[in-house]
């Protein structure tokens, strides 16, 4: 039975070990955006390096967050987040040493691999070391205090980017990373799943990584032309189908093929690749609206973003319990169009651009329907497959907004016509950004669409979600399963 109580002191530091790793991670996705154009012009990079910085560590993190929650299960969920603090501080290390775009790009790929390690790994600590009288509460304030790291992000990075360079943006996780080891170390109980069994699937993950960087390759590369885009796309394309043949054989897969026998599950995963496909595209661009076109500094950038983060902060708690008495449908359908709506206001975001007339509507709208949307979208996740299965839909349906994202970084760019010089001219960067939005707003209304056709309330005393706050932009909230943890509460939707 789990006993470490909110009050003791070891809960605390559980507490803010946990907060510690999560916060690397949130600070990531969200201060890296900011500098992008700085990168750019520092190592004489192209628009495709940009891509594939965000890229690079998005492909790692979306094929193998899986595979890191069952090591943690396995050999211990402390001894995999330790390891992935580590991995994560030394691969931003190197991403804030590197001395050219291909060294980054491949530290950054390097740095998902420990952000796979990690995430997964803060929520299940807590799970498995908190009495089940204090787990609600410790959960709400992991999530929190999370949600006050991914809000402070934007505006970190563009301090940084400004002040001590964009280095820095990367160098700041080797101190959070030092205060964290040695706390986990000392204060965190190490806990285990007893019944985790079987081979783990090593080759479905890399088939899974390998497609997506092939795709990806494709995508960015495609503007090219050559024959060797075209044989990339394929050979892409025939890993996709390998890996769901694997996951179709093998006993344990990673990614079991059946849990889609749920028609409300699939339809929900499709609508998230829906909306985190035109977030991805959209937060990797609009950070370069702002600085190359409307003369932003890389503080000003982060600072704008803020009203989205801090109405999730503020509301994704209450937009669940609306959600919960609505149903999931209305705020599935009504948040992706208020997205859109935000999305074709930043239409007017151009060179002189007001921030207060222009780029705030924009950002408020979008805002609102991120808040709407969020917290329905996670519940309807976890209550349309078996309780004992929620983490695993949980983590499915956050790997698949991650693979949206990494897929819209690459292939919205040359949707919208964009060269790979194209973020150093004004004008050119300007036209092709409004086509980007007009992209991102007909996805999101496809997704809404989606969701008005199929989307079906959940059946009763299914398990609801135990994160109520939320702020990141790059996948919904990973769920854990208390229920495996010997002694934790039941999975039915009891925990707030």
């Amino acid at each position: 039975m789990p006993d470490v109580r909110l009050s003791s002191a070891q809960g605390r530091w559980l507490l803010l070990t946990t907060v510690l790793g999560s916060a690397m991670v949130l600070l990531d996705s969200t201060v890296v955006g900011v500098a992008l154009p700085r990168i750019g012009r520092d190592l004489d990079a192209d628009l495709a390096v940009l891509q594939w910085t965000v890229n690079a560590y998005m492909l790692t993190l979306a094929a193998l967050i899986l595979l890191g929650g069952a090591l943690g299960d396995r050999y211990g969920r402390r001894r995999v987040f330790v390891l992935g603090v580590v991995w994560f501080a030394v691969a931003s290390l190197l991403c804030g040493l590197a001395p050219n775009a291909g060294t980054l790009v491949a530290a950054r790929a390097l740095q998902g691999v420990g952000g796979a390690l990690l995430t997964p790994g803060s929520l299940a600590l807590i799970q498995a070391s908190f009495h089940p009288d204090d787990r609600g509460r410790a959960v709400g304030l992991w999530s929190g205090f999370g949600g006050i790291g991914a809000a402070v992000g934007p505006f970190l990075g563009g301090w940084l980017v400004d002040g001590p360079g964009w280095r820095w943006v990367f160098l700041i996780n080797v101190p959070l990373a030092l205060l964290c080891v040695p706390v986990a170390l000392r204060h965190v109980p190490e806990s285990a799943d007893a019944g985790a069994h079987g081979r783990f699937d090593i080759l479905g993950a890399a088939l899974g990584a390998l497609a997506l960087a092939l795709l990806t390759y494709a995508l960015i590369e495609a503007h090219a032309g050559t024959v060797t885009v075209v044989l990339t796309a394929g050979a892409g394309l025939l890993a996709a189908v390998a890996f769901v043949a694997v996951e179709r054989r093998r006993a344990d897969p990673m990614m079991p093929p059946d849990i889609f026998a749920s028609r409300q599950f699939t339809v929900v995963n499709l609508v998230t690749l829906c909306v985190y496909a035109a977030f991805g595209g959209f937060f990797f661009l609009v950070v370069l609206q702002l600085q190359v076109v409307s003369g932003y500094s890389a503080l000003g950038a982060g600072t704008a973003l803020l009203p989205t983060t801090a109405l999730m902060l503020l509301f994704s708690a209450r937009a669940g319990e609306l959600g919960d008495k609505t149903g999931p449908r209305l705020p599935l359908t009504v948040g992706p169009l208020l997205c859109a709506a935000g999305m074709l206001l930043m239409l007017r975001v151009g060179q002189g651009a007001s921030y207060w007339a222009d780029v705030l509507p924009a950002l408020l709208v979008l805002g609102l329907g991120m808040v709407t949307l969020v917290a329905p979208l996670t519940a309807t996740v976890l209550g349309s497959v078996d309780t004992a299965r929620a983490g695993l839909a949980s983590g499915v349906n956050n790997a698949a907004a991650r693979a949206a994202g990494l897929v819209a970084v690459a292939a919205l760019p040359l949707l919208a016509g964009m060269g790979p010089e194209a973020y150093r001219s004004a004008v050119a960067f300007d036209a092709a950004f409004g086509r980007a939005m007009l992209w991102c707003a007909g996805v999101l209304v496809a997704g809404a669409v989606l969701a008005c056709a199929t989307v079906r309330r959940p059946a009763p005393g299914c398990r609801h979600p135990e994160c109520r706050t939320h702020c990141g932009v790059q996948a919904p909230p990973l769920e854990g399963d208390p229920s495996a943890v010997p002694g934790g509460p039941p999975a039915d939707g009891t925990a707030q």
